[in-house]
């Protein structure tokens, strides 16, 4: 971490920041900042530069409906648009919006911040990673902006956002991957970690192909990344349970269905069924789902 003042004041104000977002803005700072309100929501826009660049259909169908019913119970964060007056950029919370213009609301609630391009990144960044919005593709981008826009070192990431320097290193290398593979990180299909360790991997592609296929733990994942690609189509390891056509197509029509990773393991006496979610709105999306059935 370098020592420079105002990146120290930098993650005080940040840390600030957030803390007031979800809260009405005190009397004293009016004079700085708008106050709570509702406001036509054709006034509201998407920030372009939001890291956060997958919405679930299903998900976005919930909470439609869970805002007609209630409302839009927590505020979305804007600020004044900086190239049209009288409208607003979001800073957090573009899922309820969407979610809301889905709902048919006219009118959206507000808490309005005047802040500039970089702290709107800066928070944008902060609020989907605390919430574990972002799947590690985007993650990883936002991460890439803070440091390609604003100089951020990897240390000063960790220090801002609340993670170790390690966790975004390890992050910023799946941007290292082949678009196949980000694309089954977005998708669910593959996780953070079975990614990490093809980042080096002769055949990164064919090797997650397997992983997948062959349900492969990260600890093997690894070890046969590490071998030459001769060697990794004749390596079978030990614990890797092959799977019978009939099984994947199931494990298939799971994760259609839930829109999550679903993993089967059978044995003559029966076996269990894994669901892997990124968030705890996907877990409350599941959970609604089975109520329903």
């Amino acid at each position: 971490m370098n020592d420079d003042p105002s990146r120290r004041r930098l993650g005080r104000g940040l840390a600030a920041l957030i803390g007031e977002m979800d809260r009405p803005a005190p009397q004293a700072e009016k004079a700085h900042v708008a106050a709570d309100g509702k406001v036509p929501i054709e006034f509201v826009s998407p920030n372009p530069r939001n890291p956060r660049r997958h919405f679930g259909d299903a998900d976005l169908t919930d909470l439609a409906q869970s805002i007609r019913e209630h409302g839009v119970v927590q505020p979305v964060v804007v600020r004044p648009s900086p190239a049209q007056e009288g409208r607003f950029e979001i800073i957090a919370g573009e899922r309820r919006w969407r979610a809301a213009q889905r709902a048919g609301l006219v009118e959206i609630p507000v808490i309005v911040r005047e802040v500039n391009d970089r702290t709107a990144l800066e928070l944008a960044i902060i609020e989907n990673v605390q919430r574990a919005d972002l799947n590690p593709v985007e993650e990883a981008m936002g991460y890439q902006q803070l440091i390609d826009e604003h100089g951020y070192s990897q240390a000063d990431l960790g220090q801002v956002i609340g993670k170790s320097r390690s966790h975004v290193a390890n992050t910023l290398r799946l941007l290292k991957l082949p678009e196949v593979i980000r694309d089954m990180l977005v998708e669910g299909v593959l996780s953070a970690g079975h990614a990490r360790t093809l980042v080096t991997a002769e055949d990164p592609a064919g090797l997650a192909k397997r992983i997948v296929e062959e349900g492969f733990s990260v600890r093997q994942a690894e070890a046969l990344a590490q071998m030459p690609a001769a060697q990794q189509r004749e390596h079978k390891p030990n614990t890797a349970a092959q799977k019978d056509p009939d099984m994947l197509a199931l494990e298939k029509l799971l994760c259609d269905a839930t829109g999550m990773k679903v993993t089967i393991s059978h044995k003559d006496r029966g076996g269990e069924v894994r669901v892997a979610y990124r968030t705890l709105e996907q877990l409350d999306d599941l959970c609604r789902r089975l109520k329903r059935e």
